[in-house]
Parts: C-alpha cells; structure tokens; sequence
C-alpha cells in the first residue's frame, strides 16, 4: 500500500474533451497510469494518475484547464475474484469510507492497481496493510 498522487482536471462536458486532455498528454510522452471520469451538471471530473505529474500539470495549464492535486491509496492487487472485497474490507472494519475506487494496469497482467479516495488516507495506509 502507498500514496499516490492524483490530478483531478475540472472540464466542460462536452464531446472531444477526453481525447484532447489524453492527446495532450501523449504529445507530451506523459503516460495515463490510470484514468476515471464523471460528468454531472454541465461539468466533468477527470481523476488521473500519471507517470510525469508535473509535467502533466504544466500540460493542463497551458491549456486553461483548471486541476486539483491529491493524494489517493493505491493498492496492487491480483487479478482474482475477492481481491477488492478483501482490501475495502479491511478498510471498512478500520472505519475508512471509500469515495471512489478506479484501477490502472499494474505492469503485469495478473496485477492491477487500484487507486482509492478516503476519508482517511493516514488510517487507510494502516488499515491496507
């Protein structure tokens, strides 16, 4: 279990808004670890974790895309049934709430990552364990 820092870019809901951040990013050789997103109200939030954060974020100011930073728990995890189950468990029996979960490729095809939103990063980081 670690932290991993996420960027969440605050857009317009609108079609081709999602090829434009990801080709951004490409022309920038800054890779999408893992991406989710959501629309609600006219808005759209793109929560991602990438490999050049920094450069991602230059990226997305060039482009007056407004972004926020925060700090997620990631967990590999194998690829089997239960694996999820077993660590969102744990973290409920800590009392950690989760906000939102997505999952990013982990480097090996029997691994995945899964980036979590809690309420409580510091107890989540125990509780994972």
């Amino acid at each position: 279990m670690a932290r991993a820092k996420q960027l969440t870019l605050w857009v317009a809901d609108q079609p081709g808004v999602l090829g434009e951040i990801a080709s951004a990013l490409g022309e920038k050789k800054t890779n999408i670890v893992a991406v989710m997103g959501a629309t609600e109200g006219g808005g759209g939030a793109v929560r991602m974790v990438v490999d050049k954060p920094a450069t991602a974020r230059k990226v997305f100011a060039s482009h007056g895309w407004r972004v926020t930073e925060e700090e997620v728990l990631a967990v590999t995890l194998s690829d089997s049934p239960g694996a999820l189950g077993r660590v969102a468990s744990k973290l409920g029996r800590a009392g950690v709430n989760i906000d939102y979960v997505y999952v990013g490729s982990a480097g090996s095809a029997r691994k995945l990552n899964a980036y979590l939103g809690v309420s409580d990063l510091k107890a989540a980081l125990k509780a994972a364990r």
